[in-house]
């Protein structure tokens, strides 16, 4: 069941990107629910999976897959319509690489990225990247950025060039500050998704090493 809200917010994430795209107000603001329910399924998969007994290595590796497919593909669509900068998903698409090819290694060894066998050793690293408060915090900043990034550019569809000179003097003032307040929040977010991948090379270092070596 995990597995499938897994898949199954995956899709939704398409879709939601296939709705910006459309430049269709009623689409893109439809996108916004859309996208606040892709992300409450990335909290709920493994609730259902603790509370059905489903955790397994296998789970844990297609939820950080799931994680990773929706996390591209909203900053990589965002750099296509222009609402943040190329470098962002060239950022965290190549933390993305990095991060799970140590991940990779680390789980040919028998550990994995999260849970009671986890890769990370070292408390502090620990924290920073494989705690629930870390997962937690970067998966609110990554929702607050997505939802504001969408709400922010909503204005700039066709629909609103209809608006009175007055109206639209009123929103683009607001929109001004929504903006920029988008801004900030995708340089917090990438911020937060380098700080968490820093430890896994850290760590890493160990699983690089010879198969005979104790890790």
């Amino acid at each position: 069941m995990a597995n499938l809200l897994t898949i199954l917010r995956m899709i939704l994430a398409v879709i939601a990107i296939e709705f910006i795209f459309s430049g269709n107000p009623a689409l893109v603001i439809s996108s916004i629910f859309l996208t606040l329910f892709v992300i409450v399924l990335d909290g709920l998969d493994g609730v259902v999976a603790r509370a059905l007994n489903e955790q397994s290595k296998l789970g844990s590796v297609f939820d950080i897959l799931g994680d990773r497919v929706v996390e591209n593909i909203y900053w990589i669509a965002f750099a296509i319509v222009g609402w943040v900068a190329p470098w962002v998903p060239m950022v965290v698409v190549t933390r993305g690489i990095l991060t799970d090819g140590i991940r990779s290694i680390a789980l040919s060894k028998g550990y994995t990225a999260f849970g009671e066998s986890t890769m990370m050793k070292n408390k502090f690293c620990h924290f920073l990247t494989a705690s629930r408060f870390s997962r937690a915090v970067y998966g609110i900043a990554k929702t607050l950025v997505f939802l504001m990034l969408i709400i922010a550019y909503i204005p700039n569809l066709e629909y609103f060039d209809a608006m009175s000179i007055e109206a639209f003097s009123k929103y683009s003032f607001i929109q001004h500050y929504l903006i920029t307040t988008a801004d900030i929040l995708v340089y917090i977010t990438v911020g937060m998704c380098i700080i968490r991948g820093i430890p896994v090379l850290i760590e890493g270092k160990r699983y690089l090493n010879d198969d005979k070596e104790q890790v």
